[in-house]
């Protein structure tokens, strides 16, 4: 008994691995058809220097690359943490419209804050962008690259047909 059990595991782990790495060549699982990937970029210095994507999409799923509240048109950034929210999201939403998706499609997000004091007086901007959406989300305190930046917003959207 226990051995036919451990078979039929290592034959579903077996077609797991075969499929998830169907996935990683560009090809759709259920049609095989080839999905072209597609990189978005805001036009940060950030990604030529450090070699990142704003967003890379693969098939019908976008991945938005952690995002700050810096105004890419002028590389600025403001001191206070709703106001860098709010920039943030707007910059999360240029991402998704460049890779023909939008606010609705979020299905993940991760939140990333320095200080989590900071995080429930941006809950009301967060609210205003994903209060209908209502993606799985987490909250992370951690030091983030430049010690002006107070939030960093990633999010994980899948296309709707």
């Amino acid at each position: 008994m226990c051995r036919s059990r451990f078979r039929r595991f290592r034959a579903e782990a077996a077609s797991a691995i075969a499929s998830t790495r169907l996935a990683f060549t560009g090809r759709r699982l259920d049609t095989g058809e080839i999905m072209a990937r597609k990189l978005v970029s805001s036009g940060s210095t950030f990604e030529t220097d450090i070699g990142y994507s704003r967003a890379v999409v693969d098939g019908d799923w976008v991945f938005v690359s952690g995002t700050t509240g810096f105004d890419y048109a002028t590389m600025t950034i403001s001191v206070d943490v709703v106001t860098q929210c709010r920039q943030a999201m707007r910059n999360v939403a240029s991402a998704l419209a460049q890779a023909d998706a939008s606010i609705a499609d979020i299905v993940r997000v991760r939140y990333i804050l320095p200080r989590r004091e900071d995080f429930e007086p941006c809950w009301p901007v967060l609210k205003e962008y994903l209060g209908e959406v209502r993606p799985a989300a987490t909250m992370i305190e951690a030091g983030l690259s430049d010690p002006r930046m107070k939030v960093e917003i990633e999010v994980t959207a899948r296309r709707r047909k």
